[in-house]
């Protein structure tokens, strides 16, 4: 027997998939809206299994607190920007080298594989800036649901290891009618 248990949890972000293309048959049009800067109301569906119960339970769904805090202190109403992203230097200008380009050392890389702006080199800038600034996350992918998905799906997956308990699979709704479902191998 194995056991499946699921719990969700919601997030606002925003991002651009600067890689979008179409196909006119299929799309019926041609407007690239996910190239734009837009948002989302996210929500993550995180399934767990087990053939053992502990207690009773595949796990306690309170193993699962640590990922809303990280969830909720690292992308909720943050801006999801691709490190690629060919409009990374001028939405990060002070963040960027002369070409445009990530430049590493204004970063800080997070064992969860992504960047955020080294606050001490905010002092200088004028709030607004600083609240922009604050509010960027740096991947080194096009942050699209099935890449997002894949990488949560790795870190829920690298940290409940310590539990013992498979993390069978992610779902994640970027919108109420669109899903993307990641399953672990």
């Amino acid at each position: 027997m194995r056991w499946i248990i699921d719990k969700s949890f919601d997030f606002c972000y925003g991002h651009r998939v600067w890689s979008q293309s179409l196909d006119k048959e299929y799309s019926l049009d041609e407007c690239l809206m996910c190239r734009h800067l837009h948002g989302h109301q996210g929500r993550i569906k995180i399934f767990l299994s087990s053939t053992e119960l502990i207690d009773g339970m595949v796990t306690d769904f309170k193993h699962l607190n640590w990922f809303k805090a990280w969830l909720d202190a690292t992308l909720d109403h943050k801006f999801i920007l691709d490190r690629s992203d060919p409009l990374f230097g001028d939405l990060m200008s002070h963040y960027a080298d002369d070409s445009g380009k990530m430049d590493e050392t204004h970063f800080f890389f997070h064992e969860e594989g992504y960047w955020t702006p080294r606050l001490e080199l905010l002092q200088n800038l004028s709030d607004a800036l600083i609240e922009k600034y604050e509010g960027m996350v740096v991947v080194d992918f096009v942050p699209t649901s099935e890449r997002l998905t894949a990488w949560l799906l790795q870190i829920v997956r690298d940290r409940m290891q310590g539990l013992g308990v498979r993390v069978e699979a992610m779902e994640f709704w970027e919108t109420p009618k669109s899903h993307c479902r990641v399953e672990n191998d």
